[in-house]
């Protein structure tokens, strides 16, 4: 594709973009297409798909063990066997799930990378590092996707906390330790939007899953609506607001509907606020005061009617709770441990009853929504979960460690 056609692409599939709206544009890089080694030599393998020394699970696929310090992001690819971590080592990866072989790895950092994120279609794959560094590779040749080359770096963030795609196309958001979030438009690395309304590091935040609008929060309690085509904010609340101190502001999810937002904070409290009227409509309570809330999503299990939706939360009290927002009562309480439950997965159909925790304790759990019961315990890391993801329609989840490793377990048992 040439570069006019991708520029007519763009056009025609954002709509909210305005050409105006464009701040600066980055030249693309002349870099050659990476295989499985960037240098033309031979790695040594030692680790790839060796097991840990503690007890192992039934469920456990395949490791990757690549890393020369902790693993502090993995993501899947949302339709072929591979994912990308990133580590205190300054790396990144693509790997095979299967089997845990390198396909490439992801240099050019020079801090740790913190976040990786495949685009929706699985073209191209961002890296997010302390660097301030938003690093972008996308696949080499229609054959498979085992070659991949760099196109550009994005710089504006002074240190990338969280990187989410656009639901819809190849747009990139951010948030940044230093108040701001950015949004750049791929693949020309043009910069459409720098937002600037936080007062402390953007820890959180989301696209609507309607792709018209961006919820962001911080680390001094802020919530911040935006639309894409605007850096003037919808609406904020805040500490100030009556019901809305939490502390500062640990998690947030977004309803399918792109109606609700859940949000998370270190007092442990949790707030749902209504994105078209911008107020508090409830203010579930469970979580042990003064645990923080650190994961929420949303589950459509199989069963339970529609309106609000059930939402779960993971918190610093090793609690997760299945919150009803019909009512803003808990269904079900999931004990993970006495550790932070530091992700909750909501698994995608056809196996959206189900709902996978990960821990501080090294542990992943598999629980059924719509009763609370717990189906399988996952054990492979030897130290925290510090990230986890679904692959391959939610049939494996891949975690992410303070021990260096990556491990891949099967849900289908």
């Amino acid at each position: 594709m040439t570069t006019e056609e991708e520029a007519i692409e763009e056009r025609e599939e954002f709509e909210f973009i305005d050409p105006n709206d464009i701040l600066a544009e980055l030249p693309d890089d002349e870099d050659i297409p990476m295989d499985e080694d960037e240098d033309g030599e031979e790695e040594e393998k030692d680790g790839v798909g060796e097991l840990p020394s503690r007890e192992q699970s039934e469920s456990l696929v395949s490791s990757f063990r690549e890393h020369q310090g902790s693993v502090f992001a993995v993501s899947c690819h949302p339709t072929q066997p591979l994912a990308a971590s990133g580590g205190e080592d300054d790396l990144g990866y693509i790997w095979d799930i299967t089997d845990g072989e390198t396909i490439v790895k992801l240099t050019g950092h020079t801090d740790s990378v913190t976040s990786t994120a495949f685009s929706r279609d699985g073209e191209m794959i961002a890296t997010g590092g302390m660097d301030g560094k938003v690093r972008i590779w996308r696949r080499h040749g229609k054959e498979n996707y085992r070659t991949w080359e760099f196109l550009t770096e994005l710089q504006g963030p002074d240190e990338v906390m969280w990187l989410r795609w656009h639901p819809k196309g190849t747009v990139l958001l951010a948030g940044s330790n230093d108040s701001t979030v950015w949004l750049w438009q791929l693949p020309s690395g043009n910069t459409m939007q720098v937002f600037s309304g936080h007062t402390g590091p953007v820890q959180c935040g989301e696209f609507t899953p309607d792709g018209k609008r961006i919820v962001t929060a911080c680390a001094d309690g802020l919530l911040i609506l935006w639309d894409p085509r605007s850096t003037a904010p919808i609406f904020k609340l805040g500490p100030s607001n009556a019901r809305f101190d939490m502390g500062g502001i640990t998690s947030v999810a977004i309803n399918p509907s792109s109606t609700l937002a859940v949000v998370g904070g270190e007092s442990g409290g949790i707030r749902v606020v209504s994105l078209s009227k911008g107020e508090i409509v409830g203010t579930p309570g469970g979580h042990t005061e003064g645990q923080s809330v650190e994961a929420l999503s949303f589950v459509e299990p199989t069963g339970i009617s529609g309106g609000a939706g059930l939402a779960v939360s993971g918190g610093a009290d090793g609690k997760a709770y299945m919150w009803d927002l019909n009512t803003m009562r808990a269904r079900a309480t999931l004990d993970h441990g006495e550790e932070t439950i530091t992700a909750v997965l909501s698994h995608p159909v056809p196996r959206s009853p189900l709902v996978t925790t990960g821990s501080a304790d090294g542990t992943l759990k598999t629980w059924d929504a719509r009763t609370g019961t717990l189906l399988t315990v996952h054990k492979g890391n030897e130290g925290a979960v510090f990230s986890a993801s679904l692959g391959l329609e939610g049939s494996v989840v891949v975690s992410a460690g303070d021990d260096g490793s990556c491990y891949v377990f099967t849900i289908d048992q």
